[in-house]
């Protein structure tokens, strides 16, 4: 990512399976700036920079994860949070589809106290929306390892539409 950084651009996380889709929609989001796809939330020490078959593996505990870099005077982290909901089924324990495993579970990652409350809120509001527990987690952001080369972008390289997300 070549972009210099404006003092309103800001940074997101999410999981919601298959990355490739959920980049696809928050890229199309007005206020989205980029992405970049990878992983997160799971052994760093043990698995410094995992690769694709590391996290496939689940024994690296990282999530496969979008990272949105966003320009806040356009876009409210609240309008993120509720797209990532609006994308993919939060009910669904560490599946996605046809994806499973614990690399696709629903997953915010938070940097600030105000993500997580803005997170929370959401996830509580919604709740009566489901006829089953949301189990999306909020937990604290720590790592982002970028994922291989050909995980970027991959809907715009190789035309697309797979995935899950709705």
């Amino acid at each position: 990512m070549n972009l210099s950084m404006s003092a309103d651009w800001k940074h997101a996380y999410f999981g919601a399976g298959c990355f490739w889709g959920v980049e696809e929609a928050f890229l199309k989001m007005d206020g989205v700036v980029d992405t970049e796809v990878g992983y997160a939330g799971g052994d760093d020490e043990e698995y410094p920079n995992p690769t694709y078959k590391e996290v496939c593996s689940g024994e690296t505990e990282h999530a496969e994860v979008v990272h949105v870099i966003y320009d806040s005077t356009e876009v409210d982290y609240d309008d993120l949070v509720r797209k990532f909901f609006e994308i993919h089924n939060p009910t669904q324990f560490n599946r996605q589809g046809p994806d499973y495993g614990s690399q696709y579970r629903s997953i915010v990652l938070y940097e600030t106290d105000a993500e997580k409350k803005i997170a929370e809120d959401i996830k509580k509001e919604l709740m009566p929306e489901y006829e089953r527990k949301i189990v999306t987690l909020i937990e604290p952001m720590g790592k982002f390892w970028k994922a291989e080369e050909y995980h970027q972008k991959y809907f715009q390289k190789n035309g697309g539409g797979a995935c899950h997300v709705v």
